[in-house]
């Protein structure tokens, strides 16, 4: 899942946050709590509130409290699957065929029953040549579901999923996945309701996800979902307010009586907000900050682990980028320890591989590493002897401090390292940067992904030919059938071996720098509880609650 870190918020709020606090009365955050309203900092403005029309982190923040999958997480363990629409679930011997048994409670929040053929629905839409969805590939799973996606398939009952009953769904995968569970839990598996989205336009209206994300079905008033909140309120760059859906078929379990998420436009206005008592909880903060709130206010600061990357991707259809030498001398310039040590300053790791390590599970091949003499040896084989003759190169990235100081770092290493002076900075705002990517108008780009399920194929699948998330115009057919023969393989151990060595050609060829794997380094407020550090960080809201200390 694409990670942002941006957003915007009016001038407005943030001159309330010092009103509230210099007229000393009782702060937001504690007449939030005594109302039970969670208060969450959620980093960019939502492109959409429609489940198949995004793909990053702050957006399927808001998704998780409207609507549910067939299966949802579990509160304390990612590696948990905790029932959602599905009550049980089970496979065939070999993992490819699925079937799931719904609940009959299961319902929308208008009112009406939650069917398999609201999960058939969607999945159509999404997998739509014509819907232009950013996460469409995540549906790959399914038998024929990439044929449909790329148009070579024009039938869809020959798609691997189907209603077998009024209680009773059916996938069948193109290869043999055990951990599926793990991925219907991602908000790109979530259902949306036919009725709702006809009555607003046509099933596949030919959107482009880029540029007309605010379909009316998804205002105030016409949203449907079936998760445990719904929607009440949506202003554009100021809050989305979520409350509880009283035809939720777990609503005894919901404490809070309002979700209000908030973007807020840097880490450093979003910190101010925290310790003005404006927000129970940040979306990100400020690494120059951290130290101090270590020694100072350990209470708040939480430094999770989070199963995320954060890399550089290349264009190679941009010369000189087409050239493996010239990326891989860049990666070999790059000492991620001192990114690590002197920028972000979360305990974060430096990255020598895409994947990052998975306990117990994977561990991925260890390629990437600093070696300034190996890149000056390699710039010149590429041509470029002590950065002579490149061409001038731009370095994309959206606009947040952090980026900016890691995009800085990284351009003072290969000037000094490769005697490259000519890397300009290009920042761009969190829903531009995403359509620039999308589009391949870049030449070097940050990056990062977040585990949409705990496993490495979760990252690694991302650049197989043709994958709506690669964005970098690499292929290998030999990536390719390897990550194919892992599903196949005989046993856990087998599979691994086969996925690093996946892995392996992806760093010897280095679409991506690889720079560091993710904590998540948050400001989260001691009311808050069932608010446990977790892999993928998706807190199920329906737990969470708010009590004064």
């Amino acid at each position: 899942m694409r990670c942002s870190y941006t957003s915007f918020v009016p001038i407005i709020f943030l001159a309330l946050c010092g009103c509230l606090v210099s007229c000393n009365k009782e702060s937001r955050v504690d007449w939030a709590i005594r109302n039970k309203i969670l208060l969450l900092g959620n980093g960019s403005e939502p492109k959409a509130l429609d489940p198949h029309l995004v793909s990053s982190v702050g957006d399927s923040n808001i998704l998780r409290s409207l609507f549910e999958g067939l299966v949802t997480y579990h509160p304390t363990d990612d590696s948990q699957n905790a029932p959602g629409v599905a009550e049980r679930w089970e496979s065939n011997e070999d993992y490819t065929v699925w079937t799931f048994y719904f609940r009959d409670n299961a319902k929308w929040s208008n009112g009406d029953p939650v069917t398999p053929r609201d999960f058939v629905y969607a999945y159509r839409r999404i997998l739509s040549p014509d819907m232009l969805s950013p996460y469409a590939s995540m549906l790959y799973f399914l038998k024929n579901g990439k044929q449909f996606n790329e148009g070579t398939l024009t039938d869809f009952s020959q798609v691997g999923v189907k209603a077998l009953d009024d209680r009773t769904l059916e996938c069948t995968l193109e290869q043999p996945t055990a951990f599926f569970p793990q991925v219907v839990k991602h908000t790109t598996w979530y259902p949306v309701h036919p009725a709702t989205i006809e009555a607003f336009g046509k099933n596949d209206d030919g959107l482009d996800p880029m540029t007309m994300q605010f379909t009316l079905w998804q205002r105030p008033g016409n949203h449907v979902g079936n998760g445990a909140f719904k929607l009440k309120s949506w202003v554009i760059n100021k809050s989305v307010v979520v409350e509880p859906n009283p035809n939720y078929w777990d609503a005894d379990q919901v404490k809070l009586k309002e979700i209000r998420f908030y973007p807020i436009p840097s880490e450093f206005s979003e910190e101010r907000a925290y310790r003005d008592g404006q927000v129970h909880y940040t979306y990100t903060m400020p690494p120059n900050m951290i130290d101090w709130y270590r020694k100072n206010d350990p209470k708040h600061l939480r430094l999770d682990p989070y199963l995320g990357v954060y890399y550089y991707k290349f264009n190679l259809n941009k010369p000189p980028l087409d050239n493996p030498k010239l990326r891989k001398a860049l990666a070999l310039a790059i000492d991620r320890q001192k990114i690590v040590e002197n920028v972000t300053l979360g305990g974060q790791e430096p990255a020598y591989a895409l994947s990052p390590p998975i306990k117990g599970l994977y561990q991925p091949p260890k390629i990437v590493e600093y070696d300034p003499d190996k890149a000056r040896q390699l710039m010149a084989e590429a041509g470029y002897p002590n950065g002579e003759g490149l061409p001038r190169l731009e370095l994309l990235f959206n606009t947040q401090d952090t980026h900016r100081a890691i995009a800085e770092t990284i351009q003072d290493m290969w000037k000094k390292e490769l005697g490259v002076t000519n890397i300009g900075l290009l920042n761009q705002e969190w829903k531009v940067y995403q359509s620039t990517l999308h589009e391949m108008k870049y030449e070097i780009a940050r990056h990062a992904w977040i585990g949409d399920y705990v496993d490495p194929t979760t990252f690694l699948d991302m650049f197989r030919t043709g994958d709506s998330n690669n964005e970098t115009g690499w292929s290998s057919p030999e990536y390719d059938q390897l990550l194919k023969d892992a599903a196949l393989a005989p046993t856990a151990e087998a599979r691994v071996q086969i996925l690093q060595e996946a892995e392996k050609i992806l760093l010897t060829e280095l679409p991506i720098i690889p720079l560091y794997w993710y904590t998540r380094t948050t400001l989260v407020h001691p009311a808050m509880q069932h608010w446990e550090p977790l892999l993928l960080d998706n807190h199920p809201y329906k737990y969470v609650d708010l009590i004064a200390n």
